[in-house]
């Protein structure tokens, strides 16, 4: 990158912030990227018109879109993270905290008043599926993981607008039990 500047990397690296030159300079390719992201994640929102259906449909094909490239590595916040997953103050995770974070508000905001119960739920549901499926494409190089998420934040969703007008979240939620105390086999058979 320094070569195709014109410039060394020590005179890049002087440019951001000293001896931190390095992470500064990663960071701030990251919070350009974010934008970008948003911008992109945005434009794909509007074409849903406001119904959350559609939107989560439009976002999962444009992630097979994505995925389908060649040479797709998944997305660099998340790659990014894991690989820094022994440095939690490092700056690259700041920003990928605050992205990932933006998009699931801008998800809930999204909902909001279209029909959906609870959409700081359904949004956080949404993020685990969009996530799964970045991690399930890199394993297994198939995109059809978009097609099953897009199918199962749809089910959220509808059944989000099927619940009796002021339900308790708690009403909501499936209660976490051990795996053993639900099923009639012994943990060592799992």
């Amino acid at each position: 990158m320094s070569r195709s500047a014109g410039v060394t990397r020590r005179t890049l690296y002087y440019h951001f912030d000293g001896n931190e030159g390095k992470d500064a300079l990663l960071a701030a390719v990251f919070e350009a990227r974010h934008e970008l992201m948003l911008t992109r994640i945005d434009a794909w929102i509007r074409k849903a018109s406001g119904d959350p259906a559609a939107m989560v449909g439009i976002l999962f094909e444009e992630f097979a879109a994505w995925a389908g490239k060649p040479g797709w590595q998944g997305s660099g916040f998340t790659r990014s993270v894991m690989e820094l997953a022994d440095m939690p103050g490092h700056p690259v995770r700041a920003v990928a905290r605050r992205h990932k974070a933006a998009i699931e508000t801008r998800l809930e905001e999204q909902f909001k008043g279209s029909g959906v119960d609870n959409p700081k739920r359904i949004a956080r549901q949404i993020m685990l599926l969009i996530e799964g499926c970045h991690s399930l494409i890199l394993i297994h190089g198939d995109i059809d993981y978009t097609k099953a998420a897009a199918a199962a934040a749809r089910l959220l969703i509808e059944q989000s607008r099927h619940a009796p007008a002021g339900q308790d979240d708690s009403q909501n939620r499936s209660e976490c039990v051990p795996v053993r105390t639900r099923y009639k086999s012994s943990p060592s058979t799992l």
